[in-house]
């Protein structure tokens, strides 16, 4: 009994995606808007130690309650 094999295919490498390439102007306001977040986020989070920016409890009391509020815990 004779049995037909199909002719091999050469095997290919898919393609890699084109990444797309992203202008200043439309990821500045996101880099910004990263940025005070990230800023933000170090005075809610951070207690008034060693990397605190501002000496004194001023920024602490400040942003006590959403301390409390993102569980945070300060005392």
């Amino acid at each position: 009994m004779v049995y037909a094999v199909a002719p091999a295919r050469p095997l290919t490498v898919p393609a890699l995606p084109v990444l797309p390439v992203i202008p200043l102007r439309v990821l500045a306001p996101w880099l910004a808007f990263a940025a005070f977040m990230l800023l933000a986020l170090y005075f809610v989070a951070a207690d008034q130690g060693a990397t605190a920016l501002v000496p004194g409890s001023m920024v602490h009391e400040f942003v006590h309650d959403a301390r409390h509020l993102l569980g945070f815990p300060c005392h």
